[in-house]
């Protein structure tokens, strides 16, 4: 494995004070006043102190409600600079390509995807034309990609034939094509246009030499929203936190635009106390698929939950530290940092 690079804090904030974007800057100035009321100097003054004092960018600010709480609090959430922290100490570059890259994730943990899949470099016409015989729909995807940006939702009776089905494929140059995973009733009823995933951020603790351990850090429902077909917040969808042994929502959804959500806008759906199947399933498989790569100890994983059990869609090297952590979520005012320190020692 090759040496890590060290984290650098104050390198690190200058490069994030450098693309610092006005505009935005701005908005979450405005955002933080139109919540707190207070005027924009002290809260811009404010903003600095937390980003010096606890690595927390003007989106943190706003996201996490530190416009609103002191020290002791603030001190306990996982902000931009610790995230980056977590992920330079726990995740081997080295290894990240075998999680960003479809056609190197795919066969290694083909045993946890559960559901049929083709390599779009490695797949001649016949061999396309096969995978379709019996399938009306399938999901093209890039290899590199996040956020559900460049998926594509195929259906076999808007081409001519499969010949011009495959072409298209090919000339998108796309990574992967996949047959559609039929989701559970429960999570179709719920939001039916998407596939809603479960993120399950695993952690390994332990050593090569001891043996390693997974642990789940938190599970959160993500669902989609306004017609889209993918579950992501950047496309207007929501997540919930999932208590880990019963499977249930426990608190309102929360938005992109950092809005509150009681019931599914679409469905009309009450999401606090709307259970989740196969939840404990969910964060076993993970927990499992954890330590096919000991060298990536930090994953957020995409899990779907269908008819038959949990499926992963995908895992995240960089897992977003967001989750878990919104004031509708953390009612306490404590974040997640603690609980990382309480498992790592060497933070």
């Amino acid at each position: 494995m090759a040496e890590k690079k060290g984290f650098h804090l104050f390198g690190y904030v200058g490069r994030i004070l450098r693309g610092v974007r006005i505009d935005e800057l701005k908005k979450s100035l405005d955002k933080a006043r139109e919540r707190s009321g207070r005027n924009r100097v002290s809260l811009f003054f404010d903003m600095l102190w937390c980003a010096a004092r606890y690595g927390a960018g003007y989106h943190d600010y706003v996201m996490f409600g530190f416009y609103d709480m002191d020290g002791k609090h603030r001190k306990t959430y996982v902000t931009r600079i610790k995230n980056k922290k977590l992920i330079t100490l726990l995740n081997d570059p080295d290894a990240a390509d075998g999680f960003d890259r479809k056609t190197l994730f795919y066969p290694r943990f083909q045993e946890f995807l559960k559901r049929d899949f083709l390599i779009v470099e490695h797949t001649d016409e016949k061999a396309f034309c096969e995978f379709m015989e019996n399938r009306e729909v399938l999901f093209a995807k890039p290899d590199v990609g996040e956020s559900g940006k460049g998926i594509e939702r195929l259906q076999k009776s808007d081409f001519t034939d499969l010949h011009a089905m495959y072409t298209y494929v090919k000339e998108r140059r796309f990574g992967t094509v996949e047959g559609e995973l039929k989701q559970h009733e429960a999570l179709a009823k719920l939001y039916p246009n998407s596939v809603n995933t479960m993120r399950v951020v695993t952690l390994l603790t332990g050593s090569e030499a001891r043996g390693w351990k997974a642990n789940c850090v938190y599970a959160v429902l993500k669902i989609g929203n306004g017609g889209k077909f993918v579950d992501n917040l950047e496309n207007g969808g929501m997540f919930c936190p999932v208590n880990l042994e019963t499977g249930e929502l426990t608190a309102v959804g929360h938005t992109s635009s950092l809005e509150t959500v009681e019931a599914h806008p679409v469905t009309g759906i009450r999401l606090p106390g709307y259970r989740i199947p196969f939840a404990k399933e969910a964060v076993e498989l993970c927990k499992k698929a954890a330590l096919v790569e000991p060298r990536m100890r930090f994953v957020g994983w995409d899990v779907c939950i269908t008819p038959e059990g949990p499926a992963i869609v995908e895992g995240n090297d960089y897992p977003g530290y967001d989750f878990w952590q919104q004031p509708e979520h953390t009612p306490d005012r404590t974040g997640l940092w603690p609980y990382y320190k309480k498992m790592l020692p060497e933070l």
